[in-house]
């Protein structure tokens, strides 16, 4: 039997809009996530940082087999979740 893969953590802002559609769509397909605002934390800010080569890019999604997605569309989300 083959793990579904899940979502381990979300780094993103609350005024981000990809940010926002991502939440959402999750939400909609009721995957759960663990969100982490960079923007009130200096830690995870640094860590989404490094997984984006220096840059700040949000939403930057990390999943439970170690891939990441970042700035994904929802049908590249879907892909991903096999949904």
């Amino acid at each position: 039997m083959t793990m579904m893969t899940t979502i381990e953590v979300i780094y993103g802002t609350a005024w981000c809009g990809d940010c926002i559609r991502s939440k959402k769509f999750l939400d909609e397909n009721k995957i759960p996530y663990k969100w982490i605002d960079i923007d009130f934390d200096e830690e995870a800010k640094e860590k989404a940082a490094e997984l984006n080569g220096g840059e700040s890019k949000v939403p930057t999604i990390v999943f439970s087999d170690g891939t990441i997605l970042i700035e994904p569309s929802n049908e590249e989300l879907g892909k991903k979740l096999g949904i």
